[in-house]
């Protein structure tokens, strides 16, 4: 059978990637095994003081959230947190589970935004990572949460990192979905890059709709079998 690689950089703190869960959802449920699904974590900060120096706050982010994000369908917290918070840690935790139990790190991802976006958690402290991944059913929590400092961890999402900054010039680029931080230019969340078997490569930079997503496949190979939707919403995202 055909099929085609999708590159996923995203990163749980934000709002945009939480915001497509839906029409990645369609994605999988559409084309099954056909999508060989490898994510990339972009580590969106290492320390929050650069939102902090940005203006950020927890009452401007919550209310931001729901002013312009609500719009997605998704479901969004009402209470500011605590404190503005880095993204590393969260992405770190997505990486050991990549390497210590491979295939279950978009679980992890998920359960990570969930925690991101409708609890009050501080998705940069272990003890409140281990909660929010709580909800994967089997997840060892112990041991992705003890992973996150190991060096093979720090070493993989370095290389991820590397990778998100490679931006410049691309189409994700000349669209204008990439962004520059901290330093190269680099892929925005959620950004979908599919590889086909013969070699083709196309983007899909920051946040797009099911059907741009969909014109790529379609593009790469139109000999994949194509999925009808399912009776019940439910079904796909439990696909």
């Amino acid at each position: 059978m055909s099929s085609i690689t999708v590159t996923h950089f995203t990163d749980p703190g934000c709002p945009f990637a939480y915001s497509a869960s839906p029409a990645l959802a369609v994605l999988r449920w559409r084309y099954r095994d056909q999508l060989d699904w490898r994510l990339v974590t972009i580590g969106l900060a290492e320390d929050p003081q650069r939102y902090v120096d940005a203006g950020y706050t927890p009452t401007r982010s919550t209310i931001g959230q729901q002013s312009y994000f609500k719009r997605f369908g998704m479901p969004l917290l009402m209470e500011p947190r605590a404190r503005v918070t880095a993204t590393s840690r969260a992405c770190r935790a997505i990486v050991a589970t990549r390497l210590l139990f491979p295939g279950r790190e978009d679980e992890v991802l998920r359960a990570l935004q969930l925690g991101w976006f409708t609890t009050p958690l501080l998705l940069d402290e272990d003890a409140d990572i281990a909660q929010a991944l709580a909800r994967v059913d089997g997840l060892d929590v112990d041991a992705v949460v003890g992973a996150i400092d190991a060096h093979d961890t720090i070493a993989a999402y370095e290389d991820d990192k590397e990778q998100t900054r490679s931006a410049e010039g691309g189409p994700t680029d000349f669209q204008g979905k990439a962004r520059q931080t901290d330093g190269p230019v680099r892929y925005s969340a959620p950004s979908l890059v599919f590889h086909s078997s013969a070699g083709q490569r196309l983007e899909a930079g920051g946040f797009q709709t099911i059907d741009a997503y969909d014109v790529l496949i379609a593009n790469l190979d139109p000999t994949l079998e194509r999925e009808a939707p399912p009776e019940h919403a439910i079904d796909a995202l439990r696909s």
